[in-house]
């Protein structure tokens, strides 16, 4: 036989037949749908992680900024001044003797104490305010010269069933309750008819929340109780945050000026808008609250009631707080990825150009980065100037990767025209407050309907 005849006769070997599985996670669309859409849920990893980051760097804002009120002094709360009055009140107990079968009877006496609030209280406070820093965050802080004057009227307690006789009158002294012992600058003394009276603090170890330090004077002449009386007192104040003042007087007037340009009038009183300016150099404000205007009376027996709900002042705000526009932005951080793979998911669609899932990965993560380049810049800058930064930095590192991926200089530039409007809207729905909502609802409207009218043509049912 021949060798050459059986050379042709060896049977061949059979080509091997594609891959289906393979072969349908190349052409088909639905599988680049599903890839595209678990890289998606996939990069809400570390997205979660950018999250808990600037979470982070917030509570660490709130642990510097207590770190410089504790130092410098913390915030302002005035109750009082507050008339002590000291009354006996009897009881009377009866104990049978055996011996003479007859009842004994004992009157015992016990001293309690009244407590009263001024017929007019007016405060007139003085605000230094500046900002403190820390490393690279900030607390607004204050020194106050603050000025209390009124009077009282003379005293009768027989609504309260307590008889003049009754009253210790030269046993009597004012308190005064106060946040922020630590930021008193001078030795306070209230002076009542031309006759000065010191302060002395009263220790209590039963600090509750919301527990105020208690100041006494020494006893008051009992002369100034027979009739109608004034005062006047003045404290300075290193603090921070807010002052507030509850409205003890009968008629309780309180007039404010600072040199803070962005105050938050707080508490339960609002200033007098007639009278209120406002400006770039600071602002000066009134109130005026009435005995009608709140829920509690001029006398009290036994203790002093807990209002500091009743409480308005002003607080001095730090109106850039980077970390919340970050974490507002970060929560956008799923849209932004989502639009972006989708751009480029038509993009490969209906050029049929071949993109590779780590090459989408690389594309999230990079969108992922903008997070923390905005962060990390905002820190030492502020927020605009630091979105600017970030958001360049990531819209030329996409453009120019999606250059070198599809080949195309068009593709790349609309994909950076694309993130640059993304972007864009988001932080125009970050700076609103009222049209957040609606401006963010127009706007994925209108995305919705450019990707409807974009895909309109692609064949769907290439599977």
């Amino acid at each position: 036989m021949n060798h050459t005849d059986d050379q042709n006769n060896v049977p061949k070997a059979p080509h091997p037949q594609p891959n289906k599985f393979s072969q349908w996670l190349k052409t088909s669309i639905t599988a680049r749908m599903i890839m595209v859409g678990c890289l998606v849920l996939i990069l809400l990893i570390p997205l979660s992680y950018v999250n808990s980051l600037i979470s982070e760097r917030s509570y660490r804002q709130d642990d510097v900024v207590n770190t410089i009120n504790k130092k410098w002094g913390e915030d302002v709360l005035l109750y009082g001044p507050i008339l002590k009055l000291p009354y006996k009140t009897y009881t009377e107990t009866s104990t049978f003797n055996e011996n003479t079968k007859t009842y004994l009877k004992e009157t015992k006496t016990e001293i309690n104490y009244a407590y009263i609030f001024p017929e007019k209280l007016h405060v007139n406070a003085d605000v230094k305010s500046k900002t403190m820093y820390l490393g690279n965050f900030e607390s607004a802080v204050f020194t106050s010269d603050m000025t209390l004057s009124g009077n009282y009227k003379p005293t009768d307690l027989k609504s309260k069933g307590i008889k003049n006789e009754d009253i210790i009158w030269n046993k009597s002294s004012i308190i005064l309750k106060t946040s922020n012992l630590k930021g008193i600058k001078n030795e306070m003394a209230i002076e009542i008819n031309g006759t000065a009276y010191p302060f002395e603090t009263n220790f209590n170890n039963n600090r509750s929340q919301g527990h105020l330090d208690e100041l006494e004077t020494p006893f008051l002449n009992a002369t100034f109780l027979e009739a109608s009386f004034k005062f006047n007192m003045k404290v300075s104040y290193d603090g921070s945050e807010q002052i507030q003042v509850i409205p003890v007087g009968k008629t309780t007037t309180m007039a404010m000026a600072s040199n803070w340009a962005d105050p938050g009038f707080i508490g339960n009183y609002a200033p007098d808008d007639e009278t209120r300016s406002l400006s770039a150099s600071g602002f000066k404000v009134n109130w005026k609250v009435l005995s009608i205007n709140r829920a509690f009376s001029q006398q009290y027996l036994n203790n002093i009631p807990n209002l500091n709900a009743f409480a308005f002042g002003t607080k001095f705000v730090v109106l850039v707080d980077e970390y919340q526009k970050s974490e507002r932005a970060a929560k956008y951080g799923f849209l932004v990825i989502g639009l972006t793979f989708l751009i480029f998911f038509l993009i490969q669609t209906m050029s049929n150009i071949p993109i590779h899932a780590f090459q989408y990965l690389m594309i999230g993560l990079g969108l992922v980065m903008f997070y923390t380049l905005l962060v990390s810049i905002s820190e030492h800058s502020n927020f605009l100037k630091a979105y600017v930064i970030a958001g360049i930095s990531v819209i030329v590192l996409i453009s120019l990767y999606s250059r070198s991926i599809l080949k195309n200089s068009k593709f790349s530039a609309l994909i950076g025209i694309s993130l640059t409007a993304l972007y864009t809207f988001i932080y125009v729905i970050i700076q609103l407050e009222n049209y957040a909502l609606l401006v963010g609802s127009v706007g994925l409207f209108i995305i919705l309907a450019a990707v409807m009218f974009v895909s309109r043509k692609i064949d769907w049912h290439n599977n």
